[in-house]
């Protein structure tokens, strides 16, 4: 719905920010986040996000805009999760009906050793993020809070970016180590967590509630995902463990590699070209904002020593990454 970038529009303005000017450049027009009823396409919140934190300053922006954030906004998908009986429907009904107020979202109900919720994203390049996400996780975790009545911690907290600096205070709000750079985001607790009873549960108005979103979610078009976005994101978390061949990601969609190469050309573009784009912007977020090393950078995108990465940036930018990192 948007939640996030009000947020942040706010926050900005607040500050001081042309965040007016910000919302030209991330292509969101006025009227579109002024009027709190109108769905922002999920990509441009994501621009908007890292356009608002770069003029604050605020690497954590999305973490900070989730500890402010009133939880009743969240209207009928909050309301559904705090009218639920015990924290396993709570997950159950998180997972069906996240699209009610993320369409670039599809989260999947984990039960079994772990209980919680796992996320994947769907037609958006999910290397663009790191505020929503980390704004969505946190959420998460303060409504589970919220509506049990206990500081509850998870278990294990993943999710896919890398983050370089400033993410302790991230894991003191969760209450443990948040792995990045993993193959999936997730927020996970222990099993008995599942059984946790939801303070103001009521079968009654749930179930109303229940019948309210399934009717949402009929009248709503979800939003159609390219296969070359569904690649990218499966690539990404590969990259470092040298996984991300064409051969891994083809048998992971269940396909041959002819056909996989095939559906690629189909959208203009081929596995190699796929992943040198990818290595470009991940190499200039990298270096740029995360301030990591060089060496950590050839790392992340798959090479086994400095001087390949430095060559193929090379060649991609006639810049050495030493010079771009002088920019910080």
């Amino acid at each position: 719905m948007g939640m996030v970038a009000r947020q942040a529009w706010t926050r900005g303005r607040a500050r001081g920010v042309n965040v007016r000017s910000l919302a030209e450049q991330a292509r969101l027009a006025l009227d579109q986040i002024q009027d709190p009823r109108a769905r922002l396409p999920v990509r441009n919140q994501i621009d908007f996000l890292n356009l608002v934190a770069e003029a604050l300053g605020d690497d954590l922006l999305g973490f900070h805009l989730a500890l402010e954030f009133e939880l009743r906004k969240g209207g009928l998908f909050y309301y559904v999760l705090a009218s639920s009986g015990k924290l396993r429907d709570v997950f159950e009904r998180g997972a069906r009906f996240t699209s009610i107020v993320n369409e670039g979202v599809i989260q999947r109900c984990v039960d079994g050793r772990r209980v919680g919720l796992a996320l994947r994203y769907t037609g958006v390049r999910r290397q663009q993020d790191r505020h929503q996400i980390e704004f969505w996780l946190a959420t998460l975790l303060r409504i589970c809070r919220r509506i049990t009545g206990i500081e509850i911690k998870p278990v294990r907290v993943r999710m896919t970016h890398h983050r370089g600096r400033n993410h302790a205070r991230l894991e003191r709000f969760m209450g443990c180590e948040v792995e990045f750079g993993a193959y999936v985001d997730e927020i996970l607790f222990a099993r008995e967590c599942a059984e946790l009873p939801v303070t103001a549960a009521d079968p009654y108005l749930n179930r109303l509630l229940v019948e309210m979103c399934e009717q949402t979610l009929a009248q709503r078009r979800r939003t159609q995902e390219s296969f070359a976005t569904r690649v990218e994101n499966a690539v990404v978390p590969r990259l470092p463990h040298g996984k991300a061949r064409a051969g891994v990601i083809a048998a992971e969609f269940g396909l041959s590699e002819r056909t996989f190469a095939r559906r690629l050309t189909e959208e203009g573009t081929t596995f190699s070209q796929l992943v040198d784009r990818l290595r470009l912007d991940l190499s200039r977020r990298y270096l740029l904002n995360e301030e990591m090393s060089i060496s950590k950078v050839a790392w992340l995108l798959g090479y086994k020593e400095v001087g390949a990465f430095t060559h193929a940036f090379r060649r991609w930018t006639g810049k050495s990454p030493s010079e771009v990192a002088k920019r910080r």
